[in-house]
């Protein structure tokens, strides 16, 4: 089984690129996805939030508020590692759980923070990277999320730059498009070099 590590920055498509290869046939483990579900209601991460940055931090419902907390770890790096520091573990947990249940030949990992973590390296085979110019980035995040532009150039900021994640990747997939179909084409000419 090919290990496959799959990032890109803010708006790059990384996702998109993911949910087509595992329609192709390829198993899918969403980093992003296991932190978002560990900091909601009832989320494995929450107690140790609430104890850590209080209540203010905590929607009505018993999720973590996402959006005061982004601002808050923008202003204060250090509530950032906190917050990594809660959350990362049990992500890392949950990862290795679903691994050992994936046949498939090729288990994509689909980790924002993947050239961040230094470990991950020697647990895959190959890097795929997803890169896109950075005003694309930012034209799509905005369409997605309603952010202003000023938010958006923070958010690439405190990512990873994109010359180191092009430095550690094994393939690099140009997604400038606003075609579906284009990257769609070039997925699948991906997956036929994974074997799916």
């Amino acid at each position: 089984m090919l290990r496959l590590g799959l990032t890109g920055g803010i708006g790059s498509g990384k996702s998109t690129v993911a949910r087509e290869l595992q329609s192709m046939g390829a198993a899918l483990i969403d980093a992003d996805d296991i932190s978002r579900r560990c900091t909601m209601v009832k989320g494995l991460a929450m107690p140790a939030i609430t104890h850590q940055f209080g209540a203010h931090f905590v929607t009505p419902e018993g999720a973590m508020d996402r959006n005061r907390m982004r601002e808050h770890v923008f202003a204060h790096p250090e509530a950032r590692q906190t917050l990594e520091a809660i959350i990362h573990p049990l992500v890392q947990q949950e990862i290795r759980r679903q691994s050992e249940l994936v046949c498939s030949p090729c288990l994509v990992f689909d980790i924002p923070l993947l050239v961040e973590s230094p470990h991950w390296r020697r647990q895959l085979d190959r890097i795929l990277v997803v890169d896109c110019a950075e005003d694309t980035q930012i034209r799509r995040v905005q369409a997605r999320n309603g952010w202003d532009r000023a938010t958006v150039e923070a958010i690439i900021r405190q990512q990873s730059p994109r010359e180191h994640r092009l430095a550690a990747a094994d393939w690099v997939l140009w997604n400038d498009h606003t075609d579906l179909q284009v990257l769609r084409h070039e997925v699948q000419l991906m997956a036929s070099r994974l074997g799916l």
